[in-house]
């Protein structure tokens, strides 16, 4: 027989399971014997307890989220974390298949693992965790936010970025850096930072007017007799892969000069833990770190890689978090003279059903989500198929964005951004006007139509395919490779800029794209100021309410290329 506990448990569980092909999800209750205690287990070590999240792109609520099953590393990265996917990341970390581990850090038998053990995330959890490991360690832990915070929801794009600061004040950030957070605006980003209870750290950024820092650059702690200096850094390439109009005197760069001199600085000021709060992207810091002496941990940022342990390079521990607030990433420092003498460390996953939600933050999830709940949670359709979009190629949720662009703009060709953020439908799931905005909520929405020459296409492909695939990491941009509808190619990552594209065929014809034709193109999220457009999270609503079931095959349009 259930005791009160027990049965609040199982009814907790049983609510957040039912909806998805209307009724309980096989092996729903399995999930339960795992507990809110076997997550938080961990032996502690030393003096400092540094926990980490980044790039949950506003989601406040629980979700799905399937890990990407192809992740190309190029040049000397090739073959390592973050670029092992699906049962060689298992084995590389000696993870066993069907586990929970196995569902939180892989795609491997992906559905059949998310009806097993459901949801992940949730603020309201996160703050559980938190709460739990400061009760735990009150005088030895900090908490960082990574960026990529403000965007990427309904609530979000609708409050500006206000709901996840209120979310992050109550939370009890210690500090963040940022990315996505600049598509509001520089006028809205000081206005923001205005509100946080928090320091804002991005040393990167330059006024070009003044030639003087716009954010500060260190911030200083002490946490169980340790002094710790954090440096934070924002996203080097802000104005390049998002509108450079809307920050338009603001400067970046991954600045390794400043860095060193950062590092530097906070040792002279008394630092015995120098800490790097990044986004830079997972390779990026794995350069940096090889490069710049001095950094006993980076945080890092932007490439949204879940890596269930540190990775050494050069006495730097480098730990990748993941992304959509699908984990709490737990590192135990014990430091000695100036030194990390030994650590621990947990990726913690947030499986929601077995979390009790905080109380407080519930609260304010409920007051940020009410204004907006029946329009978020109306249904448009629903998925007979796995929709994701995680993958160095293309996902089922682009491949469909990327069908309504075609359908709704006329086009015979479109083209989706690579981004890495948006949550995943299992099939038998409503698709809801929040699923849409999970994949398309950003300040520049407008789907375009226009002419480009086959040359021109080509020429879009090799930029990005470089931009991804260069082997020297401080010329990556993070991300994944641009999606297209109506239209296949082949690729072979390996080869230098302007030899990695070939096989470019219009699909409707089964011809070769012609280099002087031209083309009707739909895309979306140009970085040009003043494309017009309807917002495409309108084009894909329509689409998806035209449908009504929606069924996306594999994509056997892009052929990758070895050697």
């Amino acid at each position: 027989m259930l005791d009160r506990r027990q049965f609040l448990q199982v009814a907790a569980a049983t609510a957040a399971i039912t909806g998805v092909s209307g009724g309980l999800l096989p092996g729903a209750l399995a999930r339960q014997k795992i507990t809110q205690k076997d997550l938080l287990k961990f032996d502690s070590v030393g003096q400092v307890t540094l926990l980490n999240f980044t790039d949950c792109h506003a989601q406040l609520v629980p979700l799905f989220f399937r890990e990407p099953s192809i992740n190309i590393g190029v040049g000397d990265v090739h073959g390592l974390p973050p670029h092992l996917t699906g049962k060689e990341l298992l084995n590389r970390f000696g993870l066993k298949g069907g586990s929970m581990e196995a569902y939180a850090f892989s795609s491997d038998d992906y559905v059949n693992l998310a009806k097993t053990y459901g949801r992940i995330g949730g603020m309201d959890r996160m703050a559980t965790l938190v709460k739990a490991i400061r009760a735990e360690r009150p005088n030895n832990t900090l908490l960082f936010d990574g960026g990529d915070t403000w965007q990427g929801s309904y609530t979000s794009l609708q409050t500006s970025g206000k709901d996840m600061v209120d979310v992050m004040n109550t939370l009890g950030v210690d500090a963040m850096t940022a990315h996505w957070e600049f598509t509001y605006g520089a006028e809205r980003v000081k206005e923001l930072i205005g509100h946080l209870k928090f320091p804002f750290l991005a040393g990167n950024v330059r006024d070009t007017e003044w030639e003087e820092e716009v954010f500060p650059h260190t911030q200083m702690y002490e946490r169980g007799g340790v002094k710790i200096g954090v440096i934070g850094q924002a996203f080097p390439y802000t104005p390049v892969a998002n509108p450079r109009y809307m920050i338009p005197t603001w400067s970046f760069g991954i600045r390794e000069k400043a860095v060193r001199q950062r590092v530097a600085a906070a040792r002279k000021a008394g630092a015995e833990l120098v800490v790097l709060l990044s986004h830079d992207g997972f390779d990026v810091d794995r350069k940096l770190a090889s490069r710049v002496d001095g950094i006993d941990v980076i945080l890092t940022g932007h490439t949204h890689d879940a890596i269930p342990d540190v990775i050494k390079v050069n006495n730097t521990l480098l730990v990748a978090s993941g992304s959509h607030g699908k984990f709490l990433a737990r590192l135990d420092l014990d430091v000695k003279g100036g030194k990390v003498t030994d650590f621990r460390f947990k990726l913690i996953p947030i499986l929601s059903d077995v979390i009790e939600p905080d109380k407080e933050m519930a609260a304010l999830i409920k007051k940020i989500r009410a204004p907006h709940e029946k329009a978020m949670r109306r249904v448009v359709g629903r998925t007979d198929s796995l929709l994701y979009r995680r993958g160095s190629f293309n996902g089922t949720f682009d491949d469909m964005i990327c069908q309504a662009l075609l359908e709704e703009r006329d086009a015979e060709i479109s083209l989706s951004p690579g981004f890495r953020w948006g949550g995943s439908l299992i099939p038998g799931q409503d698709i809801t006007v929040e699923d849409i905005f999970n994949q398309t909520a950003i300040t520049y929405p407008n789907a375009y139509r226009s002419e480009f020459t086959g040359s021109f296409l080509k020429e879009i492909l090799e930029d990005v395919a470089d931009n991804l695939f260069n082997t020297d990491p401080y010329y990556q941009q993070g991300g994944d490779m641009v999606r297209v509808g109506g239209m296949g190619y082949s690729i072979n990552p390996h080869k230098p800029m302007g030899s990695r594209i070939g096989g470019m065929t219009l699909l409707k014809t089964g011809k070769p794209i012609d280099p002087a034709k031209t083309y009707v193109v739909s895309g979306w999220a140009s970085v040009n100021e003043g494309t017009k457009g309807p917002p495409v999270y309108d084009v894909v609503t329509k689409y998806v309410e035209k449908k009504k079931v929606i069924n996306i095959p594999p994509n056997q349009n892009i052929r990758i290329l070895k050697g």
